[in-house]
């Protein structure tokens, strides 16, 4: 770990509490919906087209916090690999400021892609 102000175990609960989190909001954003529910779209605006939209809309949210969710698990790999609070890009350090913020951040400022 690059930075000896960061406290590995503090940061290994941070990351497997947020893991967990991640992992409850994708299965709840993922459950197929109940049975004998339609959804589907049609000409008419309905209870039918707004589940499928929010379905749709859900589906995404799930893909986004699955991304992050794969950050979250890299970043628990680099601390058991001792390479936690470096860039996966350039081996450069990652601020301090950004991992307190952002806890499961694998890549600098300069290479974080969002």
């Amino acid at each position: 770990m690059s930075d000896p102000s960061l406290d590995p175990a503090q940061i290994r609960a941070e990351l497997q509490t947020k893991r967990e989190e991640l992992r409850a909001q994708i299965t709840d954003l993922t459950r197929p919906p109940e049975g004998g529910a339609t959804i589907g779209f049609g000409k008419r605006i309905g209870e039918g087209t707004t589940q499928a939209i929010q379905q749709m809309a859900d589906v995404s949210t799930a893909q986004t916090l699955a991304g992050v969710l794969d950050q979250v698990e890299r970043s628990l790999t680099k601390l058991d690999e001792g390479s936690y609070g470096q860039c996966d890009v350039c081996q450069g350090p990652i601020g301090e400021a950004r991992l307190e913020f952002r806890p499961w951040s694998v890549r600098c400022v300069e290479h974080a892609d969002g």
